[in-house]
């Protein structure tokens, strides 16, 4: 049986075309192809999109690492070892000059949720020999990841039957609120939010402190859940930047998109997933177990099905997970 591919898939998008943050709209698209896919030309296949944290991208998941497995070689093993079925595996690359998309669309960063769904995702279909129905496509991601997963399988079972959420960011009050006085620090450091937006591409991976990440966390989320094209930012703050306290008004705009609050919204879709999956490390230091866990509670609430884990380990280094939950959503979603 011949090895794994990945092939990569080049796109001119016109969702992306003249985004907000002049980030390219030609972008790359790269592709797992199973072991022995040339071999069987009249087999299809399930699909699971892949989807990074904050400051990733696709093609990042593919770099060698030390001690530990790519995502080529991770879903080699599994497949080899019969763990799991084989399957296309998308990378997509939602990253902007913020850092992240959310998978979402924004006035302030881009159209990306439409871009994957109503672009990458007929682009796959049509060059390769996918199973095309939501039965057969997953979406799975850890962090921002996993909640682009939670989101895009919420808002679209036409085209999602299954789901896999790795820490992904949930309780907002929790997992970005505790940032706030961070940012409102780095605010001071840098000279203020516009001022920072100048410089910090400019500041050297050293030289990032606490702040710096802060600063771009809490910046980055606002573009997504906070757009305001009447800004000058082109997005509101949710905090005041002098005390941190939040601004209610903007900060009702975050909750809209708490994957916990969109629960009682989507229960019928939730409930159509033929796999729901969910973990989190007891010692995330985002607490991302929490907003797992009032996720898992609202999910008890409504009955829904999910299978969900908790292990002991924190927010960083968690690719072992996939071992579990691929598996398991890869199998849901097989045709046999």
């Amino acid at each position: 049986m011949s090895a794994s591919q990945i092939i990569t898939l080049e796109h001119t998008s016109r969702v992306l075309e003249d985004n907000p943050l002049g980030d390219p709209h030609e972008r790359r698209l790269p592709v797992y192809l199973p072991p022995g896919y040339g071999e069987e030309p009249d087999r299809r296949y399930p699909v699971i999109w892949l989807l990074s944290g904050f400051t990733g991208w696709g093609e990042r998941m593919l770099h060698r690492n030390a001690w530990d497995e790519n995502i080529q070689q991770r879903l080699d093993r599994l497949i080899g070892q019969g763990t799991m079925p084989p399957l296309i595996a998308a990378l997509p690359d939602c990253f902007t000059r913020y850092g992240g998309s959310q998978y979402i669309n924004s006035m302030a960063t881009g159209r990306y949720e439409d871009y994957l769904v109503e672009e990458l995702v007929p682009l796959v279909d049509a060059e390769l020999r996918t199973l095309p129905e939501a039965a057969h496509r997953g979406v799975a991601g850890k962090s921002s990841g996993g909640f682009g997963s939670l989101v895009l399988g919420m808002r679209h079972p036409d085209l999602f039957g299954g789901l896999a959420c790795h820490s992904g960011d949930a309780l907002f009050e929790y997992c970005y609120r505790n940032e706030f006085p961070l940012f409102v620090n780095g605010m001071e450091k840098y000279g203020g939010p516009g001022a920072f937006l100048e410089q910090f591409e400019t500041i050297l991976p050293h030289q990032r402190s606490a702040v710096w990440h802060a600063a771009i966390s809490v910046i980055g989320m606002s573009a997504c859940y906070s757009p305001n094209p009447e800004s000058d930012l082109g997005f509101d703050l949710p905090c005041d930047l002098h005390t941190g306290q939040l601004i209610p008004e903007v900060w009702e705009h975050w909750l809209a998109w708490d994957p916990v609050n969109l629960v009682d919204e989507h229960v019928e879709a939730l409930r159509g997933m033929r796999c729901l999956y969910l973990d989190a490390g007891t010692r995330d230091e985002y607490h991302l177990h929490l907003g797992a866990r009032a996720l898992v509670r609202k999910l008890d609430a409504h009955g829904v099905t999910h299978h969900y884990e908790e292990w002991d380990g924190g927010h960083s280094n968690i690719n072992h997970r996939y071992d579990i939950s691929l598996p398991i959503l890869s199998t849901a979603l097989n045709p046999t």
